[in-house]
């Protein structure tokens, strides 16, 4: 028998029975498109979760300086002065997994423009923070290295600042007092969302380092009052700059093997990379669970298959009596099961997908149909069709023609 005459006698055979054939599909159908919604889910969660840590900035590690101690009571880190402005420099030059590095200092304070005023973090920094940041500026420019020389009173603003304060007008050119003091706006950046926890981005101000040391927050003379921003030269080269510097403040800091620390490497690498992992695991759990709706739907193909052969045993007994091998018996059962499993397949997938966009759509999650899952899906109804249709398929090629014709 020809396989397109093997293929349009099983789909004969199926059809006889539309909600039956249904009726056994439809674990396939639900296995297939439950694994399919929650890889989608999965992979979107992870995508977003990526996207959040990404937008901190770019192979990130953060250095807080060392912690009081009075009394027994340890004060945290960041709370005594620890890193100095050589640190840095020598950062910069003799760490080589790093690429860029720069200092943040922080204020709260109130900015006022003609007619209105807001309050926000104020930050002194250099041009290297924000290629750190992976932050663009939307309109204007950055603050530069001349602006640092010079100690100029410029600021630049994020999206939420502006809004604020300007509303829809051009804030460019304009002039914002911090803490009384006039500064020109040179620059909006583009807007960055919130952090994992919260945290609106777009809420802040930037001006030149040296300015806010001299006209904002006094500094410390030597030692940096802030943080150290770091981004390594590659992803891969994250871990290796976290040793770097480690071993490089410990030395310039004179600390004796065994001492603790007089500061803290924050790697927001290592932070993304283990909430993408939690994440992961969770898909696979949810992908393994709906999986097993592709066993039950194989068990349900083998027990209507083998109830197939009982009720089609005179038939067998006719078409092997007229020449039919065991071999094309077992063909037609076979593609029977195949037929059953890739139907569910293929209506499982418009299923999963169609699923996925509608809860996403409910709830806001993020979705990301994988096209090699959705192949993985496919193959594995088959597979599934073939190994659960193997068992009634071998009975009914086996079945002796005489007692086949006998049997009512």
């Amino acid at each position: 028998m020809i396989p397109l005459e093997t293929f349009r006698v099983a789909l004969r055979a199926l059809l006889r029975n539309k909600l039956r054939s249904f009726l056994t599909v439809l674990g396939i159908i639900i296995g297939v498109g439950a694994v399919i919604a929650m890889v989608a889910i999965g992979e979107g969660a992870k995508a977003e979760v990526e996207a959040s840590f990404a937008s901190m900035g770019s192979n990130l590690l953060i250095v807080m300086s060392g912690s009081t101690q009075s009394g027994g009571a340890r004060g945290g880190f960041g709370s005594m002065p620890t890193l100095t402005w050589d640190d840095l420099r020598a950062i910069r030059r003799e760490a080589p997994a790093v690429r860029y590095a720069a200092a943040q200092l922080r204020s709260s304070a109130q900015l006022m423009s003609e007619d209105q005023n807001w309050a926000t973090q104020v930050s002194g920094t250099s041009p290297e923070y924000f290629q750190i940041r992976s932050w663009a500026v939307e309109r204007g420019r950055g603050l530069l290295d001349s602006d640092l020389d010079s100690s100029a009173k410029v600021v630049v603003l994020g999206g939420t600042v502006v809004d604020k304060l300007f509303g829809a007008v051009d804030p460019l050119g304009e002039t914002v007092r911090i803490k009384n003091i006039p500064f020109e706006v040179v620059g909006v950046l583009a807007r960055k969302g919130q952090s994992p926890m919260g945290q609106d981005y777009d809420d802040a101000a930037f001006v030149p380092q040296t300015t806010f040391q001299t006209k904002i927050q006094g500094g410390l003379q030597k030692f940096i009052n802030g943080t150290i921003f770091i981004g390594a030269s590659s992803a891969d080269a994250t871990e290796r700059a976290q040793t770097q510097v480690a071993n490089l403040l410990r030395d310039r800091h004179h600390l004796q093997l065994g001492a603790e620390d007089d500061f803290s490497i924050r790697n927001l690498t290592e932070m993304a990379n283990a909430q993408a992992e939690g994440t992961r695991t969770l898909t696979t759990l949810l992908a393994s669970i709906a999986g097993v709706s592709l066993l039950v739907g194989g068990i349900g193909i083998m027990n209507i298959m083998l109830v197939s052969v009982t009720e089609r045993t005179r038939e067998i007994g006719v078409r092997m009596a007229v020449g039919a091998t065991p071999l094309d018996i077992l063909l037609q059962f076979l593609v029977e099961s195949l037929t059953l499993a890739i139907a569910g397949g293929l209506v499982g997938i418009a299923i999963g997908v169609f699923s996925a966009g509608r809860l996403a759509a409910r709830f806001g999650w993020p979705t990301l149909v994988r096209p090699d899952v959705v192949v993985i899906s496919v193959v594995f109804s088959g597979v599934v069709g073939v190994v659960f249709g193997l068992y009634p398929a071998r009975k009914a090629s086996r079945l002796d023609p005489i007692e086949a014709l006998r049997f009512e």
